[in-house]
């Protein structure tokens, strides 16, 4: 890896995680139920949307469609820096702590289940884009 390879990768990371921030921001500040609000969509969101991005890279990867270098910067650089698996596990634990072992489980499952199925369906778009 050049040094300006690495420098665009951490800048993209950069950028992608100011973005998930904003998410958060953005999604905090929506009037909802109490109850609604309570579930980390947020976390949600931004790891469903880094691992289509991811899986969509990949596919055109897949197709030599996508030079190493791109891939690295959008899969690395931006799907990394958008998702995070760090606050998913301190809001699972806040959600057990508070007693809300269920809406935890929820949101386990469906981190993971969304997470694969967009990261599925991301890498069959880059595959179709690429032929």
């Amino acid at each position: 890896m050049t040094p300006l390879l690495a420098l665009v990768v951490v800048l993209s990371g950069g950028l992608a995680a100011v973005v998930r921030y904003a998410v958060s921001t953005w999604v905090a500040s929506r009037p909802s139920s109490s109850r609604l609000r309570r579930f980390p969509w947020a976390v949600l969101v931004v790891n469903g949307v880094g691992s289509a991005l991811a899986g969509c890279a990949a596919g055109l990867a897949s197709t030599l469609a996508l030079s190493t270098d791109v891939r690295l910067v959008l899969i690395t650089g931006v799907a990394g820096g958008l998702t995070t698996f760090s606050t998913f596990s301190v809001e699972t634990v806040a959600l057990i702590r508070d007693g809300r072992s269920g809406v935890a489980a929820l949101s386990c499952l469906l981190n993971l289940s969304v997470g694969l199925a967009l990261a599925v369906g991301g890498y069959a778009l880059g595959v179709l884009l690429s032929s």
